[in-house]
């Protein structure tokens, strides 16, 4: 059963990472649609499609067409990656300093206390008959 589990969680998490979304799933009528347009009009492929609009051949394909803006996947967060990088140059240099050790004297003493206010009759230890 953990097994299932995993690899269940190890799918969705794949899932996730193409970033598609719901807005993105229904745009492919369109996206189907366009490639009819493409295969009528200039006799491409539906693999041909895909490259001129997702591409190598993307930024050599006439961009005139309205439906362009309406293809899924062509919002901009699905081209951006972030990539966190650090340098830090800064050199720390710690000087350890040693103090001679001085003995402090005790000026405190303990005394206890004796008071007459613990009726000593009461909490005796018990005895032996």
């Amino acid at each position: 059963m953990s097994k299932i589990l995993a690899i269940t969680y190890s799918l969705l998490i794949l899932i996730q990472s193409f970033n598609i979304n719901l807005e993105d799933i229904s745009k492919f009528s369109v996206l189907l649609e366009h490639a009819e347009f493409h295969e009528e009009m200039y006799g491409d492929t539906f693999f041909q499609f895909l490259s001129e609009h997702y591409g190598d051949a993307r930024d050599t394909h006439d961009n005139d067409h309205k439906e362009h803006k309406d293809l899924p996947f062509k919002d901009n967060h699905h081209m951006c990656t972030h990539i966190n990088t650090s340098f830090i140059s800064i050199a720390n240099n710690f000087e350890l300093n040693q103090y001679e050790f001085i003995e402090i004297p005790f000026n405190f003493h303990y005394n206890e206390t004796i008071t007459d206010s613990e009726k000593t009759s009461i909490f005796q230890p018990p005895k032996h008959t």
